[in-house]
């Protein structure tokens, strides 16, 4: 089932996510929603607060850069088949150079901005099974885990630009809590008297 994505100005974006166990109520159909609300807004990654549920457990697919021709061959075959979801995960370490990249999130569509990451994690988390792994990522995926995990520690991309540019970004933000945006996806807005468009 689709579900409708969190835009901007909903206070759950902002909240940090809390651990869940095996137990969780639905936690399978909960998974299956999220990749097919993912999928259907063409992201390379979702987090469960963007569909209103305050739980650590966010997706990433970053099989949409494998045509990118900016990538050698090799590391555009490891970001085809790169696909996985994260259940109460833990940054353990970012090193490496800052670099910038333009990031784009669907809970606040139509909007990028330059955003300066580590170039390498080593995350611990828990896969759909509930086993614990701890691994290392770099480059591509390392940003989109970072992004993803920001949601699930209630911070958004525009949390990490400059104050000039979340005062140029002001009017959009708002637009946006107000359901006044272009989308081709189902949104719940924060400001909209029922919320769904």
């Amino acid at each position: 089932m689709i579900l409708p994505i969190v835009a901007y100005g909903d206070p759950v974006l902002k909240k940090k996510a809390k651990d869940i166990t095996p137990d969780y109520p639905q936690f399978k159909e909960t998974l299956e929603n999220m990749w097919e609300t993912m999928y259907n807004a063409n992201g390379l990654g979702l987090a469960a607060p963007q569909v209103g549920l305050s739980i650590r457990l966010f997706l990433v697919d970053t099989s949409p850069f494998g045509d990118d021709p900016d990538f050698t061959e090799e590391e555009a075959k490891t970001l085809s088949e790169f696909k996985k979801a994260f259940i109460n995960a833990e940054i353990l370490e970012e090193s490496g150079e800052e670099w910038a990249f333009n990031e784009g999130c669907l809970s606040i569509p139509n909007v990028t901005e330059d955003i300066f990451r580590k170039e390498e994690i080593v995350i611990r988390y828990l896969d759909e099974d509930f086993k614990e792994h701890t691994e290392t990522y770099n480059g591509i995926i390392a940003r989109v885990i970072q992004h993803e995990y920001d949601h699930i520690e209630g911070t958004l991309f525009t949390d990490k630009i400059s104050s000039l540019k979340k005062r140029l970004l002001k009017g959009r933000l708002s637009n946006i809590s107000k359901g006044k945006t272009d989308v081709s996806y189902r949104m719940r807005f924060p400001e909209v008297k029922g919320r769904r468009r």
